[in-house]
C-alpha cells in the first residue's frame, strides 16, 4: 500500500467531471453514461484484474479505498461500477486460490465489457442459497434461465450478466447454477427505474426468457443453501467489503460538506461562525467518530480476504457486519450533515439533499438489518432451538 496513490487511477479533474454530472443524473433519472465511458478509458472497469492479463493487479483493499473516493463524487456511478467489480472481484478471488472458471470475465474487463449482477429476486430471502429463477440444462452443457431478477444495476448497459438458477431436473438435482448470459433477445429489461435515491444506477428488473448461458460461462453447480463453495464466498466478500466502501464514501463526503458549511455560514446572534459553536462543533465531532471506525475495518477485512485468512463460518458474521456498520453509520452522519446544513440542505437541489436520498438504499442490500443481527445472534448464541 506505500505506493498506492487513489488519485492516479481516479484523478481529481475526473472526479470533478462525475461530481458535475451527479445531479443532473438524479434530476432526470438517467444513466451516468459519460461516467462509465471515461471510467472504462482509464482502465477503471479492470482494477482488480491481475497485471499478467492485462489489468491493473490491484488488491481489493486498495479497490475499496478507490470505490470510497469514487462516491464522494457520485454514489449512483460508485454503486453501479461496484456491481461490475465484484465480478471482478470474485474472478480475483478463484484465481488467487488457484480456482479456473473465470478467467474470461477478467479478459472481458480489460476488453472493455460490462458486467451485471443478476442475483437479487423479489421475495427470495436466501438470496445466494436459493433461487426462484430456473435454469434448465441443455444438451450441450449450457443453461436456459428463466425468471426475474431485481435490482439489475447498470441495467441499459451491460454486456453480460451474472447470474444463479435453480436445475430441478437433472440427475443430481437440485444444483443452484452460476453462469453467465449475454444480452439477447431473451432478456427483457424494464423500464421501471423511477426511485428516491440512487437513480443513476438504473437497477431495473430483468426478465429472463430462457436466456441461454454457454457451458464454457457456467461457473459452477452447487448444493442449494449455505454452501464453503468459492463461488458463495466470492460474491458475499466481495460484495459487502465493496458495498460497505460506498457507503462510507457516501458518509465521507457529507461530512466535507458540513464541515465547509459550518465555516462559512455566521451566526446573526453571537457574529461567529458556526464551527465556533458548541453544539455544532458537537454534531461534527460525532459525525468524525462515527466515520473514522469503518474506513480501517474495511482495509482489514479487505486484507484478510486477498491473503485468504480462514475465519471459516465466522466470515459471515463479519462481513455482514462491515456492510450493516457502514451503512447505519452513513444514514446518522448524513442525518446530522443535513441539520449541520441548515433549511438549505432541504432543497432538492442541494447536494447533502441528494446524498441523504441516496444513503438509504443501502439497507436495502443484503445483508440487510434483520440478516445481519440474525447471523449475528447465531455465531454468538447458537441456532436457534439449542
Amino acid at each position: 500500500m506505500t505506493d498506492f496513490d487513489p488519485a492516479t487511477y481516479l484523478p481529481d479533474d475526473l472526479l470533478d467531471r462525475i461530481r458535475e454530472r451527479a445531479p443532473i443524473h438524479d434530476r432526470e433519472n438517467t444513466f451516468p453514461q459519460a461516467d462509465l465511458d471515461e471510467l472504462r478509458a482509464a482502465g477503471y472497469l479492470s482494477i482488480l484484474v491481475p497485471a499478467e492479463r492485462g489489468g491493473a493487479g490491484l488488491s481489493l483493499e486498495q479497490a475499496a479505498i478507490l470505490q470510497q473516493r469514487l462516491a464522494t463524487a457520485s454514489p449512483a456511478t460508485a454503486l453501479a461500477i461496484n456491481m461490475h467489480l465484484v465480478w471482478t472481484g470474485v474472478a480475483k478471488v478463484f484465481s488467487d486460490r488457484g480456482v479456473p472458471g473465470l478467467e474470461f470475465v477478467q479478459d472481458g474487463a480489460v476488453a472493455g465489457e460490462v458486467f451485471a449482477f443478476g442475483i437479487s429476486e423479489g421475495g427470495n430471502d436466501l438470496v445466494l442459497f436459493g433461487s426462484d429463477t430456473d435454469a434448465a440444462p441443455q444438451p450441450d452443457g449450457g443453461y436456459a434461465f428463466t425468471g426475474t431478477k431485481i435490482f439489475t444495476s447498470l441495467a441499459p448497459v451491460w454486456t453480460k450478466l451474472g447470474l444463479h438458477g435453480l436445475d430441478t431436473t437433472s440427475a443430481d438435482a437440485p444444483k443452484l447454477v452460476f453462469a453467465f448470459v449475454d444480452r439477447t433477445d431473451a432478456v427483457v429489461t424494464s423500464d421501471d427505474w423511477d426511485t428516491l435515491g440512487m437513480r443513476g444506477t438504473q437497477s431495473r428488473t430483468t426478465r429472463l426468457n430462457g436466456a441461454v448461458a454457454a457451458p464454457d460461462h457456467v461457473v459452477r453447480r452447487i448444493d442449494p443453501g449455505p454452501n464453503p463453495d468459492p463461488i458463495v464466498f466470492g460474491i458475499f466478500s466481495v460484495f459487502e467489503i465493496l458495498l460497505a466502501s460506498v457507503y462510507t464514501g457516501i458518509a465521507r463526503r457529507a461530512l466535507d460538506l458540513s464541515v465547509a458549511a459550518v465555516q462559512k455560514r455566521r451566526s446573526k446572534k453571537t457574529g461567529t461562525a458556526y464551527s465556533q459553536d458548541p453544539d455544532i462543533r458537537w454534531r461534527i465531532a460525532d459525525m468524525a467518530l462515527a466515520y473514522d471506525a469503518l474506513p480501517p475495518q474495511i482495509a482489514a477485512l479487505a486484507r484478510e480476504v486477498d491473503a485468504q485468512v480462514d475465519h471459516g463460518a465466522r466470515w459471515f458474521t463479519l462481513l455482514s457486519g462491515v456492510k450493516h456498520r457502514a451503512v447505519t453509520m452513513a444514514k446518522h452522519v448524513a442525518d446530522q450533515a443535513m441539520l449541520t446544513g441548515g433549511g438549505g440542505s432541504y432543497f432538492s437541489s442541494n447536494e447533502l439533499s441528494r446524498l441523504y436520498r441516496d444513503v438509504l438504499a443501502g439497507m436495502f442490500h443484503p445483508s440487510d438489518p434483520e440478516s445481519a443481527h440474525s447471523t449475528a445472534a447465531s455465531a454468538w448464541l447458537g441456532p436457534l432451538g439449542t
